[in-house]
């Protein structure tokens, strides 16, 4: 490699380098705690690799990439049936099955990698992408060819450090958006934030609340996850199946491995009515962040309890009140997320296929392949 500059590409995490976590230390998602909940129980239709990159013998920056088969899934998303639908279905099947991801297509934000000091960014994509290619060889030597390649997701700021004369090569498009709750540094509790709001989404959280009445909620220990796996995994199922668009699904015991690895830094609330689970959600300490991670609920229950927004209501009152900077809520549900106050940051990325006449109609393509949500933002506070 040029300029005493190298990568290297691992499979296990067992043959990270040591310094591995020093670097990761920004970032969560790519510790080797959590790389590690990805080898152990990661969905069944993903393959993930870890690079390394160096500066002569000393570790300077690392990435994840995942390649997915979407020929494993069972399904894409079964909320919108119509013809678009299943043009896009067939596209997937037939042209696009095989996708790697630079970055984790489980989270949304930039969660690709993490470069120190001593690697600057543009060189570090530079680099990222000449990996990406040699990812690729490694999966054609066992016999498997990549349609799609595809970098993602970074903030305006961020996509200039791609500068390198390969990424012009890619078809650059913007995704919908992440959505992130950034905390008034005034406000000292929820009680706060409620009181920052107008009257009319004052009144919002107040019928919210009033429709919970009968739900208790309750934080779930290992232990406790484990004895309600089946429930907890038919819940997730439920909505993962039901959104307008799937690459994978996770395994049933994903939730039981993220608190073995990540212990107090995982968050679970369960939400029972008479005893039962309805539903759940999860949060991820990153540093001065929160990230949201996946829910389940009871469809019936969401609707007549206002479940989903009462659950965004308690990862804010949580956060605020343990001092978190920012929620991250990602880019699903993008109109009620901002009705309690989160903003959408436009997030990018950059997309290949490998054949070069499908390639050349690769912006057509693309709203087949991240299909649009209209929706209309909202501003809660007074």
């Amino acid at each position: 490699m040029e300029n005493n500059y190298s990568f290297k590409i691992y499979t296990s995490t067992q043959e990270l380098n040591g310094q591995w976590d020093v670097i990761a230390k920004s970032n969560i998602f790519l510790s080797k705690a959590y790389l590690e909940i990805l080898e152990e129980a990661a969905p069944i239709n993903m393959t993930c690799f870890f690079i390394g990159f160096f500066e002569k013998e000393n570790l300077v920056g690392i990435a994840i990439a995942q390649f997915l088969n979407l020929n494993k899934l069972e399904s894409f998303g079964e909320r919108e049936r119509c013809i678009k639908t299943a043009v896009r279905n067939f596209i997937f099947k037939n042209f696009c099955s095989h996708v790697l991801f630079l970055g984790n297509n489980m989270l949304s934000g930039q969660n690709a990698f993490v470069f120190d000091k001593h690697l600057a960014a543009k060189k570090g994509t530079h680099l990222l992408y000449q990996a990406s290619e040699e990812i690729k060889k490694i999966l054609k030597k066992k016999g498997t060819k990549v349609h799609i390649t595809t970098f993602k997701d970074f903030e305006e700021e961020e996509i200039n450090d791609f500068t390198s004369p390969h990424f012009k090569q890619l078809y650059q498009f913007t995704i919908q958006p992440n959505m992130v709750f950034t905390a008034d540094p005034n406000w000292h509790s929820f009680e706060d934030y409620i009181a920052s709001l107008s009257k009319k989404y004052r009144d919002q959280y107040k019928r919210c609340r009033k429709k919970a009445e009968g739900i208790h909620k309750q934080k779930m220990n290992l232990e406790e996850i484990i004895a309600n796996e089946d429930t907890i995994y038919n819940l997730y199922h439920h909505v993962a199946q039901n959104a307008p668009f799937n690459t994978f699904f996770l395994s049933k015991h994903h939730f039981r491995t993220m608190k073995e690895k990540l212990k107090d830094q995982f968050l679970f609330y369960g939400y029972f009515e008479n005893g039962n689970l309805i539903g759940f959600n999860t949060l991820i300490k990153n540093g001065t962040q929160m990230d949201t991670y996946f829910l389940g609920y009871d469809e019936k229950v969401q609707r007549e309890k206002m479940l989903y927004l009462n659950m965004l209501y308690d990862m804010i009152a949580y956060s605020i009140n343990k001092g978190f900077a920012a929620i991250i809520f990602a880019r699903t549900a993008l109109e009620i997320k901002s009705s309690v106050g989160a903003k959408p940051i436009e997030m990018f990325g950059f997309i290949q296929h490998a054949n070069a006449m499908i390639n050349k109609k690769m912006e057509r393509l693309f709203c087949y392949l991240e299909p649009k949500t209209e929706w209309k933002e909202r501003n809660p506070f007074k």
